[in-house]
């Protein structure tokens, strides 16, 4: 016989998220907390905390660009782009980026976030085995989750145990997803390497150019691109535009029947409302600009290595950049915390990457080069920074 507990219970509507709140009291007890810190569109500050890497974002062209399009457009797409949110300016718009980076096609999502869940739940399934690094992006992550793959996750930059695993494999497919450059330290992947073991074992490959397009390879073509990756049979890419393009929104491109199987079957692309006309105008104007000016790609690049040398000679463990991400390491998640507070309190803005999103359990402040920051700006940003830092942050 089995007993339970006959303790009558009182329904209680007021309580059903009672538990939520030993969630929040672990959280602050780990110093992983997180807390929305709203801005003025007027206020002053240096802005390392975002990625708009070619500073693009204010650009008053990429904004004009933007405006007009409400004008014209209005200001939804009105609904998915299967239906009525196909807009003769997201063709224009997929057909230069294409062009731009010499794929076949291109598709436009509302966000680099629907991009990668679109671009591996049609390019995998029950057949397929998916082989990521281990630092992949979350929004990676939660398309493997939705694939019905089986999901084999290597060590990070460890090529050698992704050919191992698809050696193994039992499945017909495989799909090999990267992170081009990882968001938390700013490194490269091995793409070189990596598109060889893919294809020594008949695999595609999905590299997320989030990080390195506009800032790496010709004019900012990406890290595809520069590995010559852009055009292959057997490559996919995906990228954001709020990052270097400085809008909002994300696209895929590659092969086009790899394309066609996105619009005829990835739900986050049939069942979501298409991007709105301002930002695909503002992406376009900001890729334009990209085109008439190659200059601004080195510069931002450049910007990040100073800041890295310069903060590593004052005693920092610093990342060195492979292309505009900086990132410092904290003795704990809650001086990081309390490092980047320090920071925006004197007017500069940096990130704060603690576990459990990162997967080494390392805290860090993130710093994202800027390539219209002044050196003005750059010399204030490293004294903000130095002087904020914690005890323990840096070695004499």
């Amino acid at each position: 016989m089995t007993s339970r507990n006959t303790e009558a219970v009182t329904p209680s509507p007021e309580r059903v998220f009672d538990w939520l709140e030993k969630e929040f009291e672990r959280r602050a007890a780990a110093g992983i907390f997180r807390r929305l810190r709203t801005r003025d569109a007027d206020e002053e500050f240096i802005a390392l905390q975002g990625n708009d890497y070619l500073g693009l974002s204010q650009d008053k062209r990429v904004v004009e660009a933007a405006v007009e399009a409400t004008r014209r457009w209005g200001t939804s797409s009105t609904g998915s782009r299967v239906v009525s949110g196909s807009t003769a300016l997201h063709a224009e718009f997929e057909e230069e980026l294409a062009d731009f980076t010499g794929a076949e096609a291109a598709l436009v999502f509302s966000s680099g976030y629907m991009a990668n869940l679109s671009a591996i739940t049609t390019l995998s399934g029950p057949e397929s085995l998916i082989v990521t690094d281990q630092d992949i992006h979350a929004s990676l992550i939660d398309g493997c989750r939705l694939s019905r793959s089986e999901v084999s996750v290597a060590p990070h930059l460890d090529v050698k145990a992704m050919g191992e695993a698809l050696r193994n494999r039992r499945q017909p497919n495989a799909l090999v997803i990267t992170d081009s450059v990882f968001s938390v330290d700013g490194d490269l992947a091995p793409l070189g390497d990596v598109i060889e073991v893919c294809r020594q074992h008949q695999a595609s490959l999905l590299v997320d150019d989030a990080h390195g397009f506009g800032v790496l390879g010709e004019g900012g073509r990406g890290a595809a691109h520069a590995m010559g990756l852009a055009s292959a049979p057997d490559v996919v890419t995906s990228l954001t535009l709020s990052k270097s393009l400085g809008a909002q929104g994300g696209a895929v491109f590659g092969p086009r029947r790899a394309i066609r199987q996105m619009v005829e079957s990835a739900r986050t692309f049939i069942f979501d409302t298409g991007l709105a006309p301002a930002n695909v105008a503002a992406a376009l104007a900001a890729l334009r600009i990209m085109r008439a000016e190659p200059d601004l790609v080195p510069r931002a690049r450049g910007i990040a290595a100073e800041i890295s040398m310069r903060l590593k000679e004052r005693g920092f463990t610093v990342s060195t950049p492979d292309a505009a991400v900086v990132s410092v390491r904290a003795p704990s998640p809650k001086t990081a915390e309390e490092w980047t507070a320090r920071c925006a309190e004197q007017g500069v803005r940096v990130g704060c990457f603690r576990p459990p999103a990162v997967t080494d359990g390392i805290s860090r402040i993130r710093i994202a080069s800027r390539a219209d920051l002044t050196p003005a700006q750059v010399d204030r940003a490293v004294e903000v920074i130095t002087e904020a830092a914690p005890e323990g942050a840096a070695t004499p």
